[in-house]
């Protein structure tokens, strides 16, 4: 196997909070950042023309045979349902309504939850806002992989086996390393999921339900777009443990490729960070950062010193705040 990375290589304790560090300064030397930090109307009106979408979707592959439902997904249904997810990651952080409107936010997501197919908008939310605050919490920041999948996947044939079962391992993750008791917003974003479910089912046929299934499965694993999942905060240089992405698919993606500038400022819109960048251009350009989606998936994968242990992990102090 070679160089087999081992987690004792990337695993230190870290107090220190780089991005807090530096929305302080930036903040001191440009407030005028701080204006950015409002609601995006836009995002509103675009989640509902990708549900229309989606649903317009759901009609035109009931007929078609077998082959061409799992195509459309993967070719078409993929993209829309990733995108949704980070529609979702948007609308967490309060950025359809505003901070005022908070269970607005929380009713719009499960909404946007709706072609995705499974319950996620509200579990979503509740492990993100301890991503924000514990970045890198050992038993707290459920982005952080497990020892086994560390331990296991640390292969070639066993990276690409992982990436292409990714969405798996971020549902089932936080049940291993960060479990929370059942809020009643989540159950009602299930049982609103599952009779969306049913209901497609009976009006439209098993071909459409699985086309929306698929997608989703599709669009997070194998998948261009799914390179922002590892491009965000795995480690390829030692000493940097965010990375931002400027390429053209965050066009679809609610510039969540701009990951630097939003760890920064979390509270201003996807819309907003490339205005980030373009002001506080000094703090952000000379950062490393990624081009290409599918180059860092190709890195991942075949490169022998990267595995899921490449992960800062910190040793929380003191008392911890849980959403």
């Amino acid at each position: 196997m070679g160089n087999r990375v081992s987690r004792e290589d990337f695993e230190w304790v870290y107090t220190d909070q780089p991005h807090a560090d530096r929305r302080r300064e930036i903040l001191a030397k440009y407030p005028e950042i701080k204006s950015l930090m409002k609601p995006d109307p836009n995002l509103i009106w675009i989640v509902i023309m990708m549900v229309l979408t989606q649903l317009l979707a759901f009609y035109l592959v009931k007929d078609l045979d077998w082959k061409w439902v799992i195509f459309w997904a993967y070719a078409f249904g993929s993209c829309i349902n990733h995108s949704m997810t980070l529609a979702i990651h948007e609308v967490s952080h309060n950025s359809a309504f505003g901070h005022s409107k908070a269970m607005w936010n929380r009713w719009f997501g499960m909404f946007a939850n709706l072609p995705i197919g499974v319950p996620y908008s509200i579990s979503f939310k509740r492990y993100h806002m301890d991503h924000h605050r514990y970045l890198g919490g050992d038993g707290i920041d459920v982005d952080i992989p497990t020892d086994f999948e560390g331990w296991f996947f640390c292969t070639t044939s066993r990276k690409f086996i992982w990436v292409v079962l990714q969405p798996l391992f971020y549902a089932f993750r936080p049940l291993f390393i960060n479990p929370k008791p059942i809020t009643y917003l989540e159950i009602i974003n299930t049982a609103v999921q599952l009779m969306f479910d049913v209901v497609i089912y009976y009006v439209l046929g098993i071909k459409s339900l699985v086309y929306m299934l698929a997608a989703s499965l599709l669009g997070l694993g194998l998948h261009p777009i799914s390179g922002h999942f590892i491009a965000e905060h795995y480690m390829f240089l030692k000493g940097h443990e965010t990375y931002s992405y400027y390429g053209p698919l965050n066009w679809l993606t609610f510039n969540v490729g701009y990951h630097n500038e939003h760890h920064d400022f979390p509270n201003i819109p996807g819309k907003n960070l490339p205005l980030v960048r373009k002001i506080a251009a000094e703090y952000y350009d000379n950062l490393p950062h990624y081009n290409s989606w599918i180059k860092v998936l190709y890195d991942f994968v075949t490169d022998d010193t990267i595995s899921p242990y490449s992960r800062v992990k910190r040793h929380q102090k003191g008392k911890v705040e849980l959403e």
